[in-house]
């Protein structure tokens, strides 16, 4: 067995002890969250093995940090570099403990592991676990803080393709609003998984990234995969919203609201819609008994409905000004919004009904009446063209009856006068036809 001083004591108290038997690659090792891949053979003291990878020729993989293995495995694996071959010796409150895990292994067993590092993927941070953003920390840190929505950030960022730096940079910003300045989302996404002083290196995918069009100043082609080096240098502590009471809740939301209101003005429709939705959600539940709060619930509804409607997201913008009317049945603004809406998406007589209404508010709203004259117009089009299209169906359904009938038989009382021998054929011939129908 390996001599006391070459091991390694990463518990601090004894109890995992780790001696090198191979030395590893690189300078890399796997992190919380990483998938690592490694080989193991277990033994007790007296040298029993009781499981092995190796004679399994079977991999074994699991989320490191996750609580999913033994805690000595945890920690020794987490210290090793790709390639690296160890011992881990494991005291029983880092094993299996008191209770053992019966058959193989008794109750308060110190265990030995020889591992081997085959290798490790890192950790999803992609909202839907595709993939679509892997990070690997490069540097860890101690500090617990991480960015949380309208927190303050500074990070330092670098993006590369295919080993090429394409932007290097110093950005501070309010998280969630990191598009402001160009910040692709991935990037965003894994800073809200990020502690103060930790650099890690993410790879995105391009719906996370450039998306489909790609970035032609800076050279990246449509659909690339790009990688960021990305370190957090600070950031604040964003809204516990928990802890609001009712009129901090009321003045933050206003907060937003006026972000929302400098993106609209910015034309940047889609910031505005988040900053907007944002003030909607932190509104406190006091719209039927509160007018200030219902009155800026109203706004930023309208303001959302304006801004689908920049996007041409005629639906969404019906949905934004229906939640406006429920607070307020006769809001102007919202019925002509929905008219319009509704005029586009060609519920034409939905939109003549909202028109209408406006003009029973304001009489004197000459676009309101214009786009009543529209709706007029376009229905009676439609009408027309529905009469038309039945007319020609009912023309095509005629003439294929008429096609399909079948021949008529003779009328043989047509003509007056004796029984003739040919008469007398055409019967008989009349007679085998209709027995043949009959039969069939």
């Amino acid at each position: 067995m390996p001599e006391e001083t070459k091991k390694i004591d990463l518990s601090g108290d004894g109890g995992v002890l780790k001696e090198i038997l191979r030395e590893g690659t690189g300078t890399e090792t796997p992190h919380n969250g990483c998938t690592v891949s490694l080989h193991y053979t277990g033994r007790l003291e007296d040298g029993t093995e009781f499981d092995s990878s190796v004679s399994r020729n079977e991999p074994f993989e699991f989320p490191l940090g996750k609580g999913n293995v033994i805690k000595a495995f945890d920690m020794g694996v987490a210290t090793m570099k790709l390639g690296e071959r160890c011992f881990l010796t494991c005291a029983p409150n880092y094993a299996y403990g008191a209770a053992g895990s019966p058959p193989a292994i008794p109750p308060d067993a110190t265990l030995i592991f020889e591992l081997e590092m085959l290798g490790w993927k890192g950790e999803d941070l992609s909202p839907n676990q595709d993939g679509s953003i892997v990070r690997t920390i490069l540097e860890t840190s101690d500090k617990k803080r991480s960015p949380s929505d309208g927190a303050f950030v500074k990070a330092h960022i670098s993006g590369a393709i295919e080993g090429r730096v394409f932007e290097e940079r110093d950005v501070e910003f309010d998280y969630g609003e990191g598009s402001a300045i160009n910040v692709i989302e991935g990037v965003e996404i894994a800073l809200e998984k990020m502690n103060i002083g930790e650099t890690s290196r993410l790879k995105i995918q391009a719906k996370y990234a450039f998306g489909a069009k790609g970035n032609e100043e800076f050279k990246i082609p449509p659909n690339a995969v790009v990688e960021y080096t990305v370190k957090l240098v600070d950031c604040g502590k964003g809204i516990e919203e928990w802890k609001l009471s009712d009129n901090e809740r009321l003045d933050e939301a206003k907060a937003y609201k006026e972000k929302g209101t400098n993106y609209f003005k910015k034309e940047n429709w889609a910031l505005a819609i988040k900053m907007y939705n944002k003030c909607k959600n932190l509104l406190p539940n006091t719209a039927d008994t509160n007018e200030e709060v219902k009155k800026v619930k109203v706004a930023t509804h309208s303001n959302i409905a304006l801004c689908h409607q920049k996007c041409n997201d005629h639906f969404e913008a019906k949905q934004e000004c229906n939640a406006v009317l429920a607070l307020d049945a006769n809001n102007v603004k919202a019925l002509y919004r929905r008219g319009q809406c509704n005029l586009t998406i060609n519920e034409l007589e939905d939109a003549l009904e909202d028109f209408q209404k406006v003009i029973q508010l304001e009489p004197a709203n000459k676009a309101a009446s214009n786009h009543v004259l529209i709706c007029k117009q376009k229905i009676k089009e439609s009408k027309n063209k529905e009469k038309k299209l039945y007319a020609n169906m009912f023309t095509k359904l005629a003439a294929n009856d008429k096609e399909t009938e079948p021949p008529r038989e003779t009328d043989v009382l047509s003509k007056c006068g004796e029984w003739s021998e040919e008469d007398a054929k055409r019967e008989a011939e009349l007679t085998l036809e209709r027995d043949n129908i009959i039969m069939i």
